[in-house]
Order: structure tokens, then C-alpha cells, then sequence
């Protein structure tokens, strides 16, 4: 499901279309929920309606205009998809059924009829977020309120919100890359210099979500980074998940053992060694609330050493352990750690390290430091490990 601004329509029409036509290619069929807001004011404006007066704007002549704005700004989508190649089917009512109180409206019904029999057909279906009272009264709902109920009935696997901006910034207007929202949420609304516009599509995301299964996700990027967003493991944008929370344990007095050799079983394909637990001097254990991702951490030398990065391949759809990289990356700034040579992970290592250097089975890595010394002990002491799973054909991790 994708959300496009009225404000999209008015000035990036074209790459809209051109992103959505690369979906409807690659044999994707996004539902498209679309606004008309900064036209509808125009046109109010100049039917000398002021958008502000509820009398005025629910008046039969502001109806109207709402109605040739939103028919128009729909079919504008749809040609341009037209004359790219894709097949687009216009959906102006029918969908939304609405009903008033007092000076606004709610939403009370979806009828997903429409929206299916484009699909079948092979159409992509383009919803303008116009609802429909019972006595046939037109409502403006806007596409937030829209996608959010569209979203709980076809309950979709991504939700895209589009905006000129592309993805969520920080106070400092560095690109937000992901967000946990069980870690981040309440962290972030507390930040004093929060945008506005950020904090708006952070609530809209955890409402959306919270109706969601686990592994549906929410990517808020512009719609000329779209594909990258979506196809591609750095993506362009801000990806939002659920995610679940991550506790910290300073030793293994609070850690379910079981549990976590399970968790190691199922990442690397193997069990720990028998004395795992014993062997090793643990500095720090990191585990999400469902042990479905951990990283260990001991701290021999002066340098915290990763002994294992785990996540089930749920986990992994679910974005969890990208969320479990940020908490570790936040928290230990200086770190390094190596895997087998052949690891299916090393190329996501290869984005997060600073520097790496393979010799006979392995490869070590390392991030935060620049000190040669310090890095050629690190990698010493790396391949100086002795094994602490059972032998086998590693599966990925970091071992």
C-alpha cells in the first residue's frame, strides 16, 4: 500500500509514476492512496470557499469542487502510468464509507470490491482518499486516515509513505536509516528537536503498525529513491518495524542458557561447544525479548571482542537484528569480531566495518578503530580464537 500527498501530485508527478510503473513491471501491484489537499485549497480559493469554515467546505458548491479536484488529480496518476505502460484503474468512490459528527467525519467502513477486481484484471488500483456517507455525501478523509484503514483490512506486508523529502532525519539532519519502534519510539518523540513533520510520520507509523503483523513494515522515502528503498539491502529511506526490545546482560546470571545455545543452534546451523558457557569470560550478552537475536560480547584484551552475532532468519525478515546492530553500535563504538571466509553475512559485515582482513578461514573485522597497532592486535587475538562450535559447515554469523 503507498500513500502519495496531494502535494506529490502537484509537483513530482512524473517520477511518481515513473517509480510506480517500475513496480507494476518487476510484477508488483501496489494499491496507490492518494490526497488532493493543496489543490482542493486552491480550489476552494478560487471559488471564494475559505477551507477553514466547516459550513463553507461541507456547502454543496465546496462539494463539488472537492469532487472535480479529486477526479482530476486521480486520472492525472492514471494517464501518466498509461502512457508509461503500466494499466492503472481509477477508484474515486466506493471504497470509503464515512459517516459526519458535528464538524468532522469517520471513517466506519472499507469495501475492498473494487480494489480486488482491478488486481485480477491486472490494473494497478489508484484510490483518491474520498469517503461516502450512507446519504451519499462526499468526505474529504485525507490519505493518512485512508491507508490506515485500508491497511487493517488487506493487512499488506509494506506500507509506503511518499514524500518530496524522502526519509526521516535527525536533529543534526542525518538520515534516519531504521527504526525499532519498541527501542526508538518514545526515545525519539522525547528529542526537543524533533521536526514536526517527523514526529507526524512517527505516529503515523505506529498506529499503522500496531494493527500490523510483526513482519509488515513501514518505508517512508521519495518517490525517485522508491526502488532503491525497496530492492536494495541499504535501501534510501527510513524503514520502520515493530521490532521488539533488547535487554542488556552484564553476565549470564539473568540469561536463559537454553534458550540462547538454541539461538546460536539456529543462526550458525550448529550447537555451541559443551563448555561454551564455561569457557568463555562474558563481558556483555544483548538478546531481544524473544531470543530470536543475540550478540556476545567478551573483553580479554583492550578491545570488546563480538564472539557472536546471532539471528534466526525471522528475525532477520523482521529487521531485528539490524535494530540489534544499531543498539550495539551505539553502545560499543570500538569493537571487532571475524567469521568464516566463505559467510553468507560478510557482505552486510562488510557495509557496518570500518576495515577487514581475511588470512587462511577467516575474516576478521573491526569498527572504531584507526589505530594500526591496536588493529593488528585485534586481528591477532581474532584468529588466535579457539573454535566454540561444534564442527560443522558454518551457516552464517559472526563466529
Amino acid at each position: 500500500v503507498i500513500k502519495v500527498g496531494g502535494r506529490l501530485l502537484a509537483d513530482e508527478l512524473e517520477g511518481l509514476a515513473t517509480s510506480l510503473n517500475f513496480l507494476h513491471q518487476v510484477g508488483l501491484t501496489p494499491v496507490v492512496v492518494h490526497g488532493a489537499g493543496p489543490q482542493i485549497a486552491a480550489g476552494l480559493a478560487e471559488a471564494e470557499l475559505d477551507p477553514e469554515d466547516w459550513a463553507q467546505r461541507s456547502s454543496p458548491r465546496a462539494l463539488e469542487v472537492v469532487r472535480r479536484v479529486f477526479r482530476r488529480e486521480n486520472l492525472r496518476l492514471v494517464d501518466t502510468l498509461e502512457e508509461m505502460g503500466a494499466r492503472g484503474r481509477p477508484i474515486v468512490g466506493g471504497v470509503f464509507e464515512a459517516e459526519l459528527d458535528g464538524n468532522s467525519a469517520r471513517l466506519c467502513g472499507v469495501h475492498t470490491d473494487a480494489i480486488e477486481s482491478s488486481i485480477r484484471a491486472g490494473y494497478m488500483p489508484v484510490l483518491a482518499s474520498l469517503g461516502e456517507t450512507a446519504g451519499g455525501q462526499i468526505v474529504d478523509l485525507g490519505p493518512d486516515l485512508a491507508v490506515s484503514a485500508l491497511a487493517r483490512l488487506l493487512q499488506p506486508y509494506k506500507i509506503v509513505l511518499l514524500r518530496a523529502a524522502g526519509g526521516l532525519c535527525d536533529e543534526f539532519g542525518d538520515l534516519i536509516s531504521a527504526i525499532n519502534l519498541a527501542e526508538d519510539y518514545e526515545p525519539m518523540l522525547a528529542e526537543p528537536g524533533l521536526a514536526a513533520a517527523t514526529r507526524h510520520k512517527l505516529e503515523l507509523s505506529h498506529a499503522l503498525l500496531e494493527q500490523l503483523p510483526r513482519s509488515s513494515s513501514v518505508s517512508i522515502t521519495s518517490p525517485d529513491l522508491l526502488a532503491r528503498e525497496l530492492f536494495t539491502h541499504k535501501g534510501s529511506g527510513t524503514l520502520v518495524r515493530r521490532g521488539e526490545r533488547i535487554g542488556l546482560h552484564p553476565d549470564l546470571s539473568t540469561v536463559d542458557r537454553p534458550r540462547l545455545a538454541e539461538l546460536l543452534t539456529a543462526a550458525f546451523g550448529r550447537p555451541p561447544v559443551a563448555d561454551y558457557f564455561e569457557r568463555k569470560q562474558f563481558w556483555r550478552i544483548y538478546l531481544a525479548d524473544s531470543y530470536r537475536a543475540g550478540a556476545v560480547l567478551t573483553h580479554d584484551g583492550p578491545v570488546p571482542y563480538l564472539d557472536k552475532f546471532a539471528v534466526t532468519g525471522e528475525a532477520q525478515g523482521e529487521g531485528i537484528g539490524g535494530s540489534l546492530w544499531q543498539r550495539l553500535a551505539r553502545d560499543v563504538p570500538r569493537l571487532y569480531w571475524r567469521a568464516r571466509i566463505d559467510n553468507p553475512i560478510n557482505p552486510w559485515y562488510f557495509q557496518r566495518a570500518d576495515g577487514s582482513y581475511s588470512r587462511g578461514p577467516w575474516t576478521v573485522f573491526w569498527s572504531g578503530l584507526t589505530d594500526f597497532p591496536a588493529i593488528q592486535d585485534c586481528i591477532e587475538r581474532a584468529l588466535a580464537e579457539a573454535p566454540t562450535l561444534e564442527p560443522a559447515h558454518s551457516l552464517g554469523g559472526a563466529e
